[in-house]
């Protein structure tokens, strides 16, 4: 999927895969919340979805893909203050369901029959949030991250598949 999109949406996928935040709140982050050094990016009161501010640690990767998108907007569009912006105008971008169906297509996650994609860009916010406990991330602080605010939340997002269910039985009979 990654290679099947452009070059300034690459970014924004990586993004939601690894932090599980949500595509507004992902569109909407300018520079002024990135901290380097820190390593963090806030969200400020008011502009999630429950209103609630949070900070969201970035990975090694998550720092080097940040630094990229810095140097591009640096060379190009200094006065941007957009995180994620189109290479071409320095705008933000807003909406990229058009290069998502199309990279769906290519990649052949596509329902023919319906004429849309199998995946969602929301997929990214379940799959973040369901490979943080497996990682050995205590469920609260997996809530604080993905600004999950209940535990029946947490659970909707949490599935259970067969292959959790394998590992299960598995890491019982060793």
């Amino acid at each position: 999927m990654l290679a099947a999109l452009a070059d300034e949406i690459k970014p924004v996928l990586i993004f939601g895969f690894a932090t599980g935040c949500r595509r507004g709140e992902i569109l909407a982050l300018q520079w002024s919340q990135v901290d380097f050094l820190g390593r963090v990016i806030r969200l400020e009161p008011g502009t999630t979805k429950n209103k609630e501010g949070r900070t969201i640690p970035l990975s090694e990767h998550l720092v080097e893909t940040l630094k990229r998108q810095s140097e591009i907007r640096e060379r190009y569009h200094p006065k941007s203050p957009w995180v994620f912006f189109r290479h071409a105008t320095g705008e933000p971008l807003k909406d990229f369901r058009g290069a998502w169906g199309a990279a769906c297509l290519k990649c052949g996650l596509w329902d023919k029959a319906k004429e849309k994609p199998t995946r969602l860009f929301h997929d990214l916010r379940r799959t973040a949030f369901r490979d943080l406990t497996p990682a050995g991330v205590p469920q609260r602080v997996a809530m604080s991250i993905s600004g999950h605010k209940t535990r029946s939340v947490f659970d909707r997002y949490n599935i259970v598949d067969k292959e959790d269910l394998t590992q299960g039985i598995q890491r019982r009979d060793d």
